[in-house]
């Protein structure tokens, strides 16, 4: 993994700095065909045509967390023992651009605390309503999970992120924007056959691949795009509704930043095990500082090997924020207050046994989400028919900053 980092970090300056340049010819006057600056996106080395750009940034999230810093899972989970915890959550190198034409674009990410190779792609964007991207990538099947770890309004995402995520895979995809004049003709949409065995995985465990397709409609003449909050300030609101579906046959029932793995109670892992359908249902709004967003999930398990028996497994989330100071004059400019309110339900057929997570964060923006402090307070819940297993309050601390 560290050669294959090494190898594309070199890649990356070779076709920036040497694609164009005649080994032979290396002049004063090539050279000052290159700008340096530094953006929203880090540093930037750019030709001065345009055609070839490279954009380099780090990111790191210094954590304090008690009593601990997991989502809790299983009844055990809501037992441990009280320990406070101090980390560097994670350390990401980024590094993205376009080569040879404005509209050939690459991206690469890195962890650098797991030595994991996170991202990798080459995207086509020629056109807006035709673009294709190859390599590995997080899919767009929900708005909490596709909206880096460094925009959220939370710390991190709900307790439905673990159970439905269809997270990172190597694929194909194609996805555009589709506007027919009028504001309620605006359409985004995403089509992509993958591997379907997760992060760092090559191949297929069988001969089925994962198909994924997602379907917005900008109903109000905006793409928001992947990020939390109303950092810009909408002077015009904005909303979007999508649907999204997931169809998967694999030994996986989750995937996650490690891969492919298990949910509780499918432990048993064999070749093409587990037919997997999901489908996730999404809003978001904003407007005037104030956001919106919600995810409603449904994911249906059949065990292949076992007489085709199938569990069904349900979630929601509501998620809002606002940055007060625009209607309140003594309200702190950088402060937003933020709250969320999810509820999972790990098999349908047990409806008295459900998780609840409610969430109150507050962030003070430094300079946007690319610097920022976020305290965040939740409560957890796990009832059964049983009765309520007790509850757990968890208290974090964050600082997020992008060089």
């Amino acid at each position: 993994m560290i050669k294959s980092f090494r190898l594309l970090l070199l890649t990356s300056f070779f076709l920036l700095f040497f694609s164009k340049i005649n080994a032979q010819e290396v002049e004063r006057d090539s050279i000052r065909k290159w700008k340096i600056d530094y953006g929203f996106k880090g540093f930037e080395f750019k030709s001065t045509d345009n055609r070839y750009l490279l954009q380099i940034q780090s990111r790191l999230q210094f954590r304090f967390a008690t009593p601990d810093d997991q989502d809790p899972v299983t009844f055990d989970d809501y037992d441990d023992e009280n320990t406070n915890l101090f980390k560097i959550n994670r350390a990401r190198l980024k590094v993205g651009g376009n080569a040879y034409q404005t509209w050939l674009k690459y991206y690469w990410e890195y962890e650098l605390s797991r030595s994991n190779l996170l991202d990798f792609r080459i995207m086509i964007e020629k056109w807006e309503w035709l673009n294709l991207k190859v390599g590995q990538w997080k899919i767009e099947y929900s708005r909490e999970r596709r909206i880096s770890s460094g925009e959220q309004q939370t710390m991190d995402r709900s307790i439905l992120n673990r159970p439905f995520t269809v997270d990172r895979q190597q694929g194909v995809e194609l996805y555009g924007r589709l506007r027919g004049g009028k504001e309620l003709l605006d359409f985004s949409y995403w089509a992509a056959v993958l591997t379907g065995s997760g992060r760092g995985v090559t191949v297929n465990d069988d001969e089925h691949l994962m198909y994924f397709g997602r379907f917005q409609w900008n109903l109000l003449g905006e793409d928001l795009g992947f990020e939390g909050s109303d950092i810009e300030l909408h002077e015009k609101p904005a909303a979007i509704i999508a649907i999204a579906g997931v169809t998967n046959r694999s030994p996986y029932t989750r995937f996650s930043q490690s891969g492919g793995g298990s949910l509780v109670g499918f432990e048993e892992e064999e070749v093409g095990e587990y037919r997997v359908n999901q489908y996730n249902i999404e809003t978001a709004f904003v407007y005037k500082g104030f956001s919106w967003q919600s995810e409603w999930h449904h994911k249906n398990i059949i065990n292949k090997l076992d007489n085709d028996a199938e569990t069904k497994l349900e979630g929601f989330y509501l998620q809002a924020g606002y940055l007060a100071h625009t209607s309140i004059n003594w309200w702190p400019k950088p402060l937003e207050v933020a709250a969320r309110y999810a509820r999972y339900q790990p098999d349908t057929s047990l409806d008295t046994n459900f998780q609840h997570e409610k969430t109150l964060a507050f962030n003070w923006f430094f300079t946007k989400h690319k610097n920022k402090l976020t305290l965040e307070v939740s409560h957890f819940d796990y009832e059964t028919a049983d009765g309520n297993v007790d509850d757990k309050i968890r208290f974090r601390l964050q600082w997020d900053i992008s060089l």
